[in-house]
């Protein structure tokens, strides 16, 4: 059995609106109150408060809030391990230490068990969640297999989606004894060591005119209602506005984020139908582990790198494998494109700009993506 999560959107009436805002409101505010608590202790030279003490907390503030009892209780709990999470990560690995959250980020999410069964496929159509009852959803796949926990998230468009974790059975692909290496580019998305390109195909350029146009007039709309709110606070209103109180606002907010929506959901797709195909083609997959983030200092080439999504590529191959019974392998990209595949003379770095060579030992001619491929298929 392999677990897998499927995305589905949802419509939830005004009474489950409610609810799930409602709810998201909770688990923001225990988070809230566990962040505090954790950083007063160790001001206070306290230790750590690890999960399972943090489970005890939420009863203690249950009974000193008592509109946190209407929450749905599993999804406090998991606010719990995402903060121990999120500890664990700023000591171990030396990420960001954990924030406070605020109910002005576009996106919000809560998740729950399943227990008991409160979280079915009712029909091909109908969906069972935990407090919220039956509600329409729709997804572009059967769900079979055993619902172990759900996701409710609010877009930055305002839509609703329920991220179902279901453990099923996933049938493997026939196997095809073949082997691949595949370079990562700008030009071509992905370069096969068999002298396949496949091509980049620029989303956030299609959509560029209709988002800078929206994206025009929410500068503009933020620098009035700023001046607004300005006036009221000099004035001394007694309850100024906020930018959330001007319509205009939302509106070419709400819109950017359309826009910016419709280009990822564009490139993911895109990506999975790739990457589907490379798997199925494949049984040994070899790919060069980039780090991103130094390429990003490159200014000139910055917006282009972003818009080729190298991590989200990888990440969904290296699951995909696992689970079609496929391999897949990282390459150190060190010198990938200066070495000769065919004698391995290293002819010292390339520019950018050249992307074709002649090796000077063996007298062959290189196309430089596909060499790299080949290199990364032999290392």
């Amino acid at each position: 059995m392999t677990l897998k999560a499927v995305k589905t959107r949802i419509y939830p009436n005004s009474q489950q609106r409610a609810k799930i805002i409602a709810n998201f409101g909770y688990c923001r505010f225990v988070w809230n109150q566990l962040l505090a608590m954790q950083k007063q202790r160790y001001a206070n030279g306290g230790r750590y408060v690890n999960e399972f003490d943090m489970n005890y907390l939420i009863k203690a503030l249950k009974q000193e809030f008592t509109f946190l009892k209407a929450a749905e209780s599993t999804s406090l709990l998991h606010v719990s391990r995402d903060l121990h999470h999120a500890y664990q990560k700023f000591f171990k690995e030396h990420q960001g230490f954990p924030k406070f959250k605020s109910r002005k980020f576009p996106k919000q999410s809560y998740q729950c068990n399943s227990v008991n069964h409160n979280i079915q496929v009712i029909s091909a159509n109908r969906l069972k969640l935990p407090k919220l009852g039956n509600l329409r959803f729709k997804c572009g796949q059967v769900i079979s297999g055993n619902i172990t926990n759900v996701t409710i998230r609010l877009s930055a468009t305002g839509k609703f989606y329920a991220i179902l974790l279901v453990d099923t059975e996933i049938e493997k692909l026939p196997k095809v004894t073949s082997k691949v290496g595949i370079d990562m580019g700008i030009a071509d998305l992905v370069i096969t060591s068999d002298g396949v390109k496949y091509p980049t195909i620029r989303f956030d350029k299609a959509l560029a005119k209709k988002k800078h146009y929206w994206e025009k007039r929410l500068a503009r709309r933020r620098r009035q209602a700023q001046k607004e709110i300005a006036w009221d606070q000099h004035n001394k209103v007694i309850e100024p506005r906020e930018l959330s109180d001007f319509k205009n606002y939302l509106k070419a907010k709400r819109m950017v984020a359309k826009y910016n929506e419709r280009i990822a959901n564009q490139r993911n797709n895109y990506l999975h139908h790739l990457s589907k195909q490379l798997i199925a083609q494949y049984d040994v997959i070899k790919i060069e582990d980039l780090k991103t983030k130094n390429l990003l200092k490159n200014h000139k080439l910055a917006r282009a790198i972003a818009n080729q999504s190298w991590r989200t590529l990888r990440s969904q191959l290296e699951y995909k494998c696992a689970w079609y019974g496929k391999q897949l392998v990282t390459v150190n990209p060190r010198k990938t494109s200066q070495i000769c595949s065919n004698c391995g003379y290293d002819d010292d770095k390339h520019t950018l700009d050249i992307r074709e060579w002649t090796c000077p030992h063996c007298g062959i001619s290189h196309d430089r993506d596909i060499n790299a491929a080949k290199n990364i298929l032999s290392a």
